[in-house]
């Protein structure tokens, strides 16, 4: 199961390269393409604790342009991934993503979908996260600035967890940074 979704992380990184190589390939179906850096199982957070590696995680995600007007914003589909190079826990998500921005380039995300991860459903060792489902829910925030028509900066976090659905739910937090390229 690691392998599979560790594949289907590797494609969605690819997908975005061939994008961001070729921007014609967006023509209407692509909105914005992010990538960034993220702490690993940040301690005190949403989850609480940490348990896992203190790395550093690359984060890609594509938001499609298909969207649904709310308050004040758009809702719009995204589908992204986590990879963590150091054998703790990635995952892969596809969110329902609402973003509301202003007239002076801040924006404000949040959203809610589900992610497939390679970390343990049990506690099965004292360094790796007791997750209790395969399949988690996906939830991000995100607060940034567009630099330009193309271009924006934000701080992004987060939180997966199965919301108490399996006997286990230690729940993991990741936060940092990302760049992001609207077409």
């Amino acid at each position: 199961m690691r392998r599979r979704v560790s594949l289907a992380v590797s494609l969605a990184f690819a997908a975005v390269s061939a994008v961001t190589a070729e921007p014609s390939l967006a023509n209407g179906l692509i909105r914005e393409i992010k990538a960034g850096a993220l702490a690993h199982d940040v301690d005190h957070l949403w989850s609480g604790f940490s348990r896992e590696s203190e790395a550093v995680d690359l984060n890609a995600e594509v938001i499609l342009s298909p969207s649904l007007p709310f308050l004040w914003g758009a809702i719009r589909p995204a589908l992204g991934g986590t990879i963590n190079f150091h054998g703790d826990t990635s995952h892969a998500y596809l969110d329902a993503r609402w973003e509301i921005e202003t007239s002076s380039g801040i924006f404000f995300a949040t959203g809610i979908g589900a992610a497939v991860h390679t970390g343990d459903l049990h506690l099965e060792s004292p360094d790796r996260k007791a997750l209790g489902s395969r399949v988690l829910l996906h939830i991000p925030l995100e607060i940034g600035f567009r630099l330009d028509q193309h271009h924006s900066l934000s701080v992004y976090f987060e939180h997966l967890s199965n919301a108490n659905l399996a006997d286990e739910n230690e729940g993991i937090d990741y936060l940092g940074v990302r760049y992001g390229y609207r077409f």
